[in-house]
């Protein structure tokens, strides 16, 4: 009745704030049909910068673009094709968010070292890993590239070793011990146009996605000046008392080769002819925690019909009981079969740390 308790108001209402928010989420992510695929050529502090293809947009262009949430932690690293929504313009300023990573063809990947069950991607969609080492000052780690093409093998890259600084030591001795390998080798000294060494590395590069590796001092970052003139990465130097070099390259970078002679340039028509090279810094060492023995020895087909046949569950390969030695003395490897195992085992030991690498 009028007069008689107390008045109301709205301090009076007590609502329990539901736990799951007032808006109900969903599963449901928008599937970006309108999405700009472009690759990406570098990383700097979570900015991406891609290049995209000429299209109904527009010409050729870079677009620097960000991350969409909705990837989580997935790696976006150089070499990736990644679909974009936003600005992708390109115009100074703007901003793109990367949405969705194509699916890959290949990736490179590493660990911290040999006991980190953590594996970090390196490069994506490569076809082609070249090995850099030099010959002399400093002196060439075997150790390191075994690992190295353990990893190209693994990562299902072809390999390529380009040996610098010829003119200080002969590499033929060095060679000896990969050619049961069959690894192709270009040999370079003076990197200038025209010069045999850097025309036949060119040849090796045209038409592929190549990733260099090597580590520091090797002379990378002079042969990638060499083969882009105008890419303008740091040059280093050796340290005269530990024969190491400084790190100049502090990260991956995607650059394109510049057309052949008497090639037409295909520039804005996806990747030309000529191909692309990327850059990554020099390594100190390359973890394989990740690699399984059986995905070398598909890379040695004489030897892996005997893995099967012969060796018994669980083999390492490298052990008393391994099939394989019965299988390379009765003939079925080749005439080059001894020297193979021989290599193919040295690789599947570049798996285990030792002082030095």
């Amino acid at each position: 009745m009028p007069g008689r308790g107390r008045v109301y108001d709205e301090r009076d209402v007590r609502v329990r704030p539901s736990r799951r928010g007032t808006r109900p989420r969903t599963k449901e992510r928008p599937a970006h049909d309108d999405a700009v695929v472009g690759m990406v050529t570098a990383v700097d502090r979570g900015r991406w910068t891609t290049l995209v293809p000429a299209d109904a947009a527009g010409p050729e262009r870079v677009v620097i673009a960000m991350r969409a949430r909705e990837l989580g932690r997935s790696p976006v690293v150089v070499g990736d094709e990644v679909g974009m929504v936003g600005d992708t313009s390109g115009v100074e300023g703007s901003l793109a968010r990367i949405v969705r990573i194509q699916e890959r063809r290949t990736l490179l990947r590493r660990t911290a070292d040999d006991t980190d069950p953590f594996e970090r991607a390196i490069v994506a969609n490569a076809d082609q890993l070249v090995v850099v080492s030099a010959l002399a000052n400093p002196e060439p780690r075997p150790r390191l590239i075994d690992r190295c093409l353990v990893a190209a093998y693994d990562a299902g890259l072809d390999p390529l070793l380009v040996l610098t600084k010829s003119d200080l030591a002969s590499g033929e001795d060095f060679l000896a011990q990969y050619a049961p390998l069959d690894v192709p080798h270009v040999t370079t000294a003076v990197l200038e146009p025209g010069s045999e060494g850097l025309a036949a590395l060119q040849e090796r590069l045209a038409g592929r996605m190549s990733v260099l590796v090597g580590h520091s001092g090797v002379g990378k970052s002079t042969l990638v000046n060499a083969l882009v003139p105008d890419a303008g990465r740091a040059i280093g130097h050796v340290n005269d008392v530990t024969g190491r070099g400084r790190h100049t390259s502090t990260s991956a970078v995607g650059l394109r080769l510049p057309p052949l002679d008497g090639e037409d340039d295909a520039e804005g028509e996806g990747i030309p002819s000529s191909g692309w090279i990327i850059d990554t810094p020099g390594i100190r060492s390359f973890g394989l925690a990740h690699v399984e023995p059986d995905r070398i020895i598909g890379h040695f087909p004489e030897l892996s019909q005997g893995a099967e046949e012969g060796c018994p569950r669980g083999c390492t390969h490298d052990e008393p009981d391994c099939g394989l030695d019965e299988w390379v003395e009765q003939g079925h490897a080749g005439p080059n079969g001894e020297q193979r195992l021989d290599s193919f085992r040295r690789l599947l030991r570049a798996r285990t740390p030792q002082t030095g690498d």
